[in-house]
């Protein structure tokens, strides 16, 4: 798979300038606003970038971005959570401006950050809106620290690999994502030459499967809306109807005229939703 993908980045066309649809274009995200407070905690063993916008009341909403991304692609439902929320971002291990000790990349493991993470900023529990990778952390999360999670916004995430769209190897759009967070990787990490080799351990974590995933998910009682988008290129519509029928008193919302990248494509859209959630 990594193979494909890095050939997909080498090779995919301009698919914004001839799209008719948003959900065919990856538009950048806008710079994020002024932070409260920013930094690296020592978590694990890794330094885990990141960073708090908004006044501090009311139960916080921690947003955890997707496979190869960083913080930053939240700006637009940073800027605007924060009018009435406190909003926590970070940079998932090995992302961005986090470091990795060496770990093999798994969902466990990133889920423990997490839990680090929030340990560090004495925040005892968190809305969480998980995109991709991220909702994979939040479902492992809402099995193994429940407590924490007032509540799981589940975008585009897969408890089994027979979830993801075999076509997501050659597809355009998302090679052009790839390239996208290539570039990001090569200004923002530690390591701005190792996006070969970190790219490389994802998509190995990508490729595994979890152990027992879907007998798990029938234990989870933090409240989940499973989010889904029309067109997603990685994720199947009844892969995610059967996680939501799974988790005892799940939803399953659809995002139209979105793919899987619905975040940056209609960020209005996209935090009405979380808005219509946790509020």
């Amino acid at each position: 798979m990594r193979r494909v993908l890095m050939t997909a980045v080498a090779t995919c066309v301009a698919v914004a300038a001839y799209a008719a649809e948003r959900w065919m274009t990856i538009p950048p995200a806008p710079e994020m606003p002024e932070a409260v407070e920013s930094g690296t905690a020592d978590v694990n063993g890794i330094g885990m970038y990141y960073a708090v916008y908004g006044a501090d009341e009311g139960v916080p909403i921690l947003l955890i971005h997707g496979g190869l991304a960083h913080a930053d692609v939240w700006a637009a439902e940073v800027a605007d959570l924060i009018t009435d929320h406190r909003v926590i971002v970070a940079d998932t291990r090995g992302h961005g401006r986090s470091t990795n000790d060496g770990s093999a990349y798994s969902y466990d493991l990133l889920a423990q950050d997490y839990v680090a993470l929030l340990d560090h900023l004495g925040v005892d529990k968190v809305h969480l809106v998980g995109w991709s990778d991220g909702a994979n952390i939040g479902y492992g999360l809402s099995v193994t620290a429940p407590d924490r999670l007032a509540s799981h916004f589940a975008h585009a995430g897969n408890a089994t690999l027979d979830g993801i769209d075999p076509g997501v190897e050659n597809n355009a759009l998302f090679g052009e994502y790839v390239g996208m967070m290539a570039q990001d990787y090569a200004s923002m990490s530690p390591t701005p030459d190792g996006f070969d080799a970190f790219l490389g351990g994802v998509v190995e974590m990508w490729s595994s499967e979890k152990p027992g995933a879907v007998e798990a998910l029938k234990s989870i009682t933090v409240p989940t809306l499973v989010v889904q988008s029309a067109h997603d290129e990685a994720i199947l519509m009844d892969h995610s109807r059967m996680i939501a029928d799974t988790i005892p008193g799940a939803e399953l919302l659809v995002l139209d005229d979105v793919s899987h990248f619905a975040s940056f494509q209609a960020p209005d859209d996209y935090v009405a939703a979380i808005r219509g959630f946790i509020d």
